[in-house]
């Protein structure tokens, strides 16, 4: 069994106890660590915590975490949209909604279950059983193009490509607000959000480097449609920085308005294009995935409310 523990700090006072994990234990579903403070794995200054326990500046509070099992997670079938296919790689348009890869605690109905059944369990094994394949991921909210790898020489070349910046990754987005200039670029550390550990934020105490390089695609009354280049890749890294610059993903409560004029589910963000050197001819390979049919019709909708002067 391993222990950890934690002191509270002043921007986590009067956090309840389960949030205050779920940030600093991102790897577990909130439903786990809740079923861990139910069980009397969760001390605070000694104490069985209660799931209603608010937190003090300076409280210690102690995690027994039970040793790791072998997870068991199940192949099922689904209908996946498959961009590209070979020994190696396989590109995945992923559809909103879809979360990517299990967690502690949840362990059906992700990319990783459809894909066990499609690959017959032949997915590379160096980000453990939670994660088999997965190189990088996009949120649950994000559409788009994801590259998954089939065996460990796979992996190793995608994941050096990706220290070294060299992976092409465009985005697009629909932000609040105009955007005047047509193009620029944020240059802004990331690190967690020093008032709520479940969202990240600029930090330029604790963040690492981060770079996005935005230009104007299409501009709406109120609204501008953009285009993003990722240099680097920080976890919400787009809807941190445009939120940063005063421009939040329509969509996105977390990091922008909490309600939105349109019905939509979570952030509009596609990832559009990923390009990468195939690990095993060297050959650079580009990879396209469509607009969702919400994100275009969402589109239509602002061109005909800026054609009627709204």
């Amino acid at each position: 069994m391993q222990k950890l523990t934690f002191q509270v700090d002043v921007v986590s006072e009067g956090m309840r106890i389960d949030l205050f994990l779920a940030g600093m234990l991102e790897e577990y579903t909130r439903s786990h660590l809740q079923r861990l403070v139910k069980e009397g794995a969760v001390l605070v200054n000694g104490k069985a915590a209660k799931s209603s326990s608010r937190l003090k500046e300076g409280d210690q509070v102690e995690v027994s975490l039970p040793d790791p099992k072998e997870a068991e997670i199940p192949a099922k079938p689904m209908d996946l949209s498959i961009l590209y296919e070979d020994d190696d790689v396989i590109l995945i348009d992923k559809p909103k909604g879809m979360v990517v890869h299990p967690a502690a605690g949840h362990s059906e109905d992700t990319l990783v279950n459809g894909l066990l059944y499609h690959c017959q369990g032949r997915l590379s094994g160096i980000n453990g059983v939670l994660r088999p394949g997965i190189v990088h991921r996009i949120d649950k909210d994000t559409t788009g193009v994801l590259v998954v790898c089939k065996n460990d020489a796979a992996h190793n070349s995608l994941a050096e490509q990706l220290k070294e910046h060299s992976i092409t990754r465009r985005y697009l987005a629909i932000v609040h607000g105009v955007i005047k200039e047509d193009e620029g670029t944020v240059d802004a550390p990331i690190g967690r959000n020093e008032k709520d550990r479940l969202k990240m934020a600029v930090n330029e105490k604790n963040g690492k480097r981060a770079v996005t390089h935005y230009r104007v695609l299409e501009r709406f009354s109120g609204y501008t449609y953009i285009e993003c280049r990722l240099e680097t890749g920080r976890t919400h890294q787009i809807r941190v920085h445009m939120a940063s610059i005063g421009h939040p993903l329509l969509g996105d409560t977390l990091y922008g308005p909490s309600k939105s004029p349109f019905a939509l589910e979570g952030q509009t963000l596609h990832a559009a294009v990923l390009g990468f050197h195939h690990p095993t001819t060297g050959e650079y390979m580009e990879f396209t995935a469509p607009l969702p049919p919400y994100f275009s019709h969402l589109l239509e909708v602002l061109r005909g409310m800026r054609r009627q002067g709204g």
